[in-house]
């Protein structure tokens, strides 16, 4: 613990420059006292650490030292590649040096840190698609410190869960952990079947057991989890809808969690009709005609309500209608 201090002081001087013993306890969760013994058993290794008296003083380097001891822990270096996603990167141009500067990092670890870190990082999976702030909630999972630490061992899992009414316990072999916007789940092997998804929320208990197992060769946790997703989204309820939109509303209706835009094109070829047979009088070119499929009747209102008038549904009647009702029963409300 002392050793991994000390190297955390040498690697903080060194990228900030001068910081003060209460900086330096703060970050590090100690006492000044403990700071100030600490440096003096740097400065006993030979490590060239000073001190700067004054209001604006501090503990230094001296200049030009560097050391290229990181330190860093199998636990530290799995935290920095599972958090480490490249697609804000990659919009910018920059998945690349993203994905050089990961590389770079587990060259300077040591064998066994590289390897604890690839083990965490082939078992964890960390989906942010679709995140919107309203839906960022974390929900109880009581038994994911069980499920975690049969992910890591590779030990055999009995788990508990509700179906159809009766409580249902299964023996699965979890290959690894995925969390999506707050919630966790365990995908897990089965006997006889093609690996299954658990919401961790979900289950009774877990029981780690003594069995180990092997993690099937080739398996991988990311690739299933993106096609058990396409497959989730295959057997949605379909409900087609056409749709006039104001353009500068089609990227928030093309990144709604239960909207899937099929086609759209540009309103110049059916200039300023409605549903209603009445014509537009906005510029034809501040709308775009859409073909869009949702959920149900009643999720297609409420996402197009949620748009206000930037949003006109042409067909199916029966949704344009349920859009007029819920329309008038909120004016009725603000009379």
């Amino acid at each position: 613990m002392r050793a991994s201090r000390l190297v955390s002081i040498i690697l903080s001087l060194q990228n900030h420059g001068k910081m003060s013993a209460r900086q330096l306890s703060e970050q590090l969760e100690v006492s000044e006292r403990t700071i100030l013994r600490d440096m003096e058993e740097l400065s006993a290794s030979g490590v060239p650490v000073y001190a700067e008296r004054g209001k604006e003083g501090g503990w230094l380097l001296a200049e030009g030292y560097r050391t290229t001891l990181t330190g860093i822990h199998a636990d530290e270096l799995a935290a920095l590649l599972v958090a480490s996603r490249p697609e804000p990167l990659s919009d910018l141009g920059r998945g690349h040096q993203l994905e050089a500067a990961l590389q770079k990092l587990l060259a300077a670890a040591t064998e066994s840190a590289r390897s604890g870190a690839e083990a965490v990082r082939r078992k964890l999976h960390i989906d942010g698609a679709g995140w919107q702030p309203d839906r960022q909630r974390s929900e109880p999972a009581a038994c994911l410190a069980a499920v975690q630490e049969a992910v890591w061992q590779e030990r055999a899992l009995r788990i508990a869960y509700m179906r159809d009414g009766a409580e249902k316990v299964r023996r699965v072999h979890p290959l690894g952990l995925v969390a999506k916007r707050g919630v966790w789940y365990l995908v897990a092997g089965t006997e006889k079947e093609e690996p299954r998804t658990f919401r961790i929320s979900r289950l009774l208990w877990a029981e780690a057991l003594p069995e180990i197992f092997e993690t099937p060769v080739g398996f991988d946790l990311a690739a299933y989890w993106e096609s058990s997703l396409e497959r989730f989204r295959e057997q949605l309820p379909r409900y087609p809808a056409k749709l006039r939109v104001r353009a500068d509303a089609m990227k928030r209706l093309e990144t709604q969690r239960f909207v899937a835009v099929r086609s759209s094109h540009a309103a110049e070829a059916e200039a300023g009709w409605t549903g209603d047979g009445h014509v537009n009088t906005e510029r034809v070119a501040d709308w775009v005609f859409v073909e869009a499929e949702f959920e149900t009747p009643d999720s297609a209102c409420e996402i197009v309500l949620g748009f206000g008038g930037r949003i006109e549904v042409l067909e199916p009647p029966e949704l344009r209608r349920l859009v007029k009702d819920e329309i008038r029963s909120a004016s009725m409300v603000y009379l």
